[in-house]
């Protein structure tokens, strides 16, 4: 099934906006209620959906992988308001939009594997949903909007009632300036008891989220903040050390859970690589420094990949943290960019760092 699925897709693969302009259009007229859940502007969902379709469905072969991320993903879903219809038309629309550009390629062995694993995929997602009797989202108000640079700022929001998410975990999020474009975000602080949640945005490059939220969002702006999702997290009680790297603002989940941590007096050793192109992108190293200066459990290395500094090692993160040794007796923690991530976890793999100790989390980015 898996291996007729990748096949199947590989061959229309270079008309993939093509495959998503007919994939939308036949999901409209099958269920025209689905037009609701997306933006006005389609131009900028163009293939999301359609990508991580395809994404999940040829992870059916990984099952200790897929189960646990469908589960989340189900959930989350629930913040659209989708019912088993609205699976049924996308599995119809996704079926019928491969089958559209695969031509010769395409027979009835191949139909029934992509219907067998997106049946999989969509019954794993509404169990899930079914299971779930929490809020589907929880509206959250700006309370704080700082910008520490013209494309970055640390956003405090202030929820309703407490989200409850583990430190290391994201969240989707809706904003005022952007109806409908949820984005995935990260909380960078450890669960307060007065459930301020700290969001670090980056506006990237063509991100219309992102930017609106760095350079609009205002105080008293309400946002909804979907079900918490994501893998990376630190076990205290599994008795192995802990390797953090992060790039960016890809230092969000590893504070979290550095600040829950530091609650604690007895803990695994962590040691942290913070990179970054220049100094201003590593914002928050004071910060982890001085949790440093009086946790002797913690060791945080800032590496700069552009610049020369006393106290900061030079070179991208995956020449830094490889250099240092292959790490196979520490779990390893990884966040940051798409592109950052996958150089950073081949050459750790190409180093000898064992697969199975290796966590970070699949979203994209705005």
């Amino acid at each position: 099934m898996v291996r007729l699925v990748r096949q199947s897709f590989a061959a229309v693969e270079p008309q993939a906006d093509q495959v998503a302009q007919f994939f939308y259009g036949m999901l409209f007229s099958i269920e025209p209620s689905a037009r609701e859940m997306f933006p006005a502007n389609m131009q900028v969902q163009r293939s999301r959906l359609l990508r991580a379709l395809v994404h999940v469905v040829q992870m059916v072969d990984r099952p200790d992988d897929l189960a646990p991320f469908l589960n989340q993903l189900g959930r989350d879903h629930r913040k659209f308001g989708v019912i088993s219809s609205h699976y049924e038309a996308v599995g119809s629309a996704l079926i019928g939009a491969v089958k559209r550009f695969s031509g010769e390629a395409w027979t009835d062995e191949v139909e029934r594997a992509w219907a067998e694993a997106y049946t999989i995929m969509a019954r794993a997602m509404l169990d899930a949903a079914a299971a779930d009797d929490g809020p589907a989202s929880w509206p959250a108000r700006i309370v704080d909007h700082e910008r520490l640079g013209w494309d970055l700022a640390v956003v405090r929001v202030q929820p309703d009632f407490p989200v409850p998410y583990h430190p290391g975990q994201y969240v989707s999020v809706e904003v005022p300036q952007r109806p409908r474009l949820w984005r995935y975000f990260t909380p960078a602080n450890a669960p307060r008891s007065d459930g301020i949640l700290e969001f670090h945005i980056r506006g990237v490059e063509n991100g219309w989220v992102s930017r609106s939220i760095v350079a609009h969002a205002k105080v008293g702006d309400t946002w909804r903040i979907g079900p918490p999702m994501g893998r990376i997290s630190v076990d205290r009680k599994a008795g192995r050390d802990v390797l953090m790297i992060a790039g960016g603002t890809g230092i969000a989940p590893m504070r979290a859970i550095i600040e829950d941590l530091a609650q604690w007096g007895d803990n695994p050793r962590v040691h942290l690589f913070n990179g970054g192109r220049v100094r201003s992108d590593l914002y928050d190293l004071p910060h982890l420094q001085n949790i440093a200066a009086s946790n002797p459990w913690l060791t945080v290395t800032p590496v700069l990949e552009q610049e020369q500094a006393v106290g900061f090692e030079q070179g991208t993160l995956a020449d830094i943290v490889t250099k240092h040794g292959t790490w196979e007796d520490r779990e390893v923690l990884v966040a940051g960019s798409p592109t950052m991530i996958r150089s950073t976890v081949s050459r750790m793999l190409v180093a000898g760092t064992p697969l199975d100790h290796i966590t970070y989390d699949p979203f994209t980015l705005d």
